[in-house]
């Protein structure tokens, strides 16, 4: 396998410290059972090149020892997460600390369950990693099913593209490599929630690197097992994901205002066929059961042209159902500073945008079992945020001038 990791020595773009170009790969969460086909995958990814692996020791016995190139190395972590299936504060900051221990110059983080990809994919992200020019931060675009990942391409993707003009597809991957300055920027950040006990705080690495001007790819993964959360509903699951992302735009809002949208076109892939039909109708149901239920709530955080919208949507047959991508744009950036605002307690806004979402998955799935190419879609959605994003700016300025 042709490689272009080297061993030779860098300096540290602002310390001047000199370096091992040798990658540390960290992984935060790794089941026992499944440390050997995870350490076989690496050495077969890293052939003939000396990797570094740092294991928890929860998940390394006494007997691990080193395969091939790839040199063990279990570590005890400074601050500890109940999350395992993405990375959050504390493994920011035990990634920093591993890189400045043994004097690496960059890192790799996967996430659980990363035995189950190609060892050339992996070894795709570290090329990326050192490639030259420098590049600080690495994510994966994943070729998932269209029925798949959708809190990203419907929430994630589109409000990172337009705020921080960031091209990755999946801004909070799993599987990214990060450079030595990435990897201290994040610690700080990090840092700023472990010193208070919340570990469990996710990061945005996407958006880190785009305050700081440094330089982000990403790399085709093509297969790989999606690790779940445990015991997270729906309710739950947007309520830490998207609170996350909408606590990290209001922290960076003097940022954001600023930029203008410089983002080409994406080709878009080859993606898998539909598949087979999804039904719709429980979501269509939460949905109908929410817009009488929650009206007087959405009514404090949508504008009345926006709750026409919605009024119009759910009287719509199942058959001719399309949430519109200007509407599902709105809605979001209205929430967003409702998140701002404090408008309603921030538990029951993200609780009442379940409904929404759910409508809006319904509208693409039926789009998609319609005949739309799933990427096409998201591409114009991801257009139709960055086309509305004076929107946000000006109701972010002048609040006031939507007052129900």
């Amino acid at each position: 396998m042709a490689s272009s990791l080297t061993n030779t020595a860098t300096t540290h773009p602002e310390t001047g410290s000199s370096t091992s170009t040798e990658v540390l790969i960290h992984l935060n969460a790794v089941a026992p059972e499944l440390l050997e086909p995870t350490l076989s995958n690496l050495a077969a990814a890293f052939a003939g090149y000396p990797a570094l692996v740092a294991i928890p020791e929860t998940a390394a016995p006494s007997h691990t020892r080193n395969i091939d190139s790839l040199r063990v190395l279990p570590y005890t972590p400074p601050a500890t997460s109940t999350i395992s299936w993405v990375h959050t504060a504390a493994d920011y900051l035990t990634a920093y600390k591993l890189l400045q221990e043994q004097n690496v110059a960059s890192c790799l983080m996967l996430g659980p369950d990363s035995h189950s990809m190609r060892p050339e994919s992996i070894r795709r992200l570290a090329d990326a990693l050192l490639a030259a020019p420098p590049v600080d931060l690495v994510t994966s675009h994943y070729h998932l099913g269209p029925h798949e990942g959708l809190v990203n391409s419907g929430i994630l993707y589109p409000l990172s593209r337009a705020l921080f003009c960031a091209q990755p597809r999946y801004p909070l991957a799993i599987d990214i490599g990060i450079s030595a300055r990435m990897a201290e920027r994040l610690a700080a950040a990090a840092q700023r929630f472990t010193a208070i006990n919340q570990e469990d705080t996710l990061l945005w690495p996407v958006s880190e690197a785009a305050m700081a001007g440094f330089v982000m790819t990403e790399v085709d993964i093509p297969s790989r097992a999606a690790p779940q959360p445990a015991n997270l509903d729906l309710n739950a699951l947007l309520g830490q994901i998207v609170g996350s992302l909408f606590s990290d735009i209001d922290a960076r809002a003097s940022f954001w205002q600023r930029l203008r949208n410089t983002i080409p076109p994406r080709t878009i892939p080859a993606t898998p066929e539909g598949g087979e039909p999804v039904d719709v109708t429980p979501m269509l149901e939460a949905f109908h059961l929410a817009y009488s239920n929650l009206h007087e709530i959405w009514a404090l955080v949508l504008p009345p042209h926006t709750l026409l919208g919605l009024k119009r949507l759910s009287v719509m047959p199942k058959e001719a159902f399309r949430f519109a991508d200007s509407l599902w744009t709105r809605i979001l950036y209205d929430f967003v500073l409702a998140y701002r605002l404090r408008t309603i307690n921030r538990g029951h806004l993200l609780g009442a945008l379940t409904p929404l979402y759910l409508a809006w998955v319904a509208s693409h799935l039926l789009l998609v079992q319609s005949g739309v190419t799933p990427e096409q879609h998201i591409e114009e959605l991801a257009q139709a945020f960055e086309v509305d994003k004076p929107y946000l700016v000006s109701r972010w300025r002048w609040p006031d001038r939507f007052n129900p």
